[in-house]
């Protein structure tokens, strides 16, 4: 008897072309959609260097419809994981739609907010912290007063405040989105 086995499996780096689109379901269920696009490049026949662009439409399910909704906005890189699905229903005027997407139960944002200049980014305002833990300066102090303030903190430790501040500055920072492409699977 021959092999049952199969494999449905996507693997995409590509730019969002628009941004995430969030509904829930009857029962409760989040539903996040978006397109992506991917290039490929090559050389043809004559010698001229070509790009092909392929768009492709991305759909995710509960949590992690959720992050991708609150987390991506059009022309952000993404890697995303998933399967193929194929989808078929009849419009109200009987006419018969199909549909192939990729449900993905992965997604890493390959860029940083700071690096982000698509669409959304001008909705991306970075924290201005109005101490920073490291070295006490605030935003209008020059430099002279940060190396006195400095040279005090290093030898005290921080209190269980600071070390909150710390952790919520690296999410902030967006340090967390940065990937390294050599770390995918592929």
């Amino acid at each position: 008897m021959g092999s049952r086995a199969s494999l449905n499996k996507v693997l995409l780096i590509g730019n969002l072309t628009r941004d995430p689109e969030m509904r829930y379901t009857p029962s409760g269920a989040a539903v996040c959609t978006f397109g992506i696009a991917t290039n490929r490049y090559y050389v043809a026949s004559d010698g001229q260097k070509k790009e092909e662009t392929e768009f492709i439409k991305i759909v995710a399910w509960n949590k992690l419809a959720e992050l991708c909704s609150q987390l991506l906005a059009k022309g952000r890189k993404v890697y995303v994981e998933g399967r193929l699905q194929t989808r078929s229903w009849e419009t109200p005027d009987g006419q018969n739609k199909q549909t192939t997407e990729v449900v993905i139960d992965d997604m890493r944002i390959l860029d940083s907010k700071r690096d982000f200049e698509g669409v959304g980014a001008e909705e991306y305002v970075p924290p201005v912290a109005e101490e920073s833990v490291a070295d006490g300066a605030t935003a209008g102090q020059d430099e002279k007063e940060v190396e006195g303030k400095s040279s005090k903190k290093k030898d005290a430790k921080p209190d269980s405040g600071e070390k909150k501040a710390v952790k919520n500055e690296k999410k902030e920072d967006g340090a967390e989105d940065d990937v390294d492409l050599d770390d995918l699977p592929f």
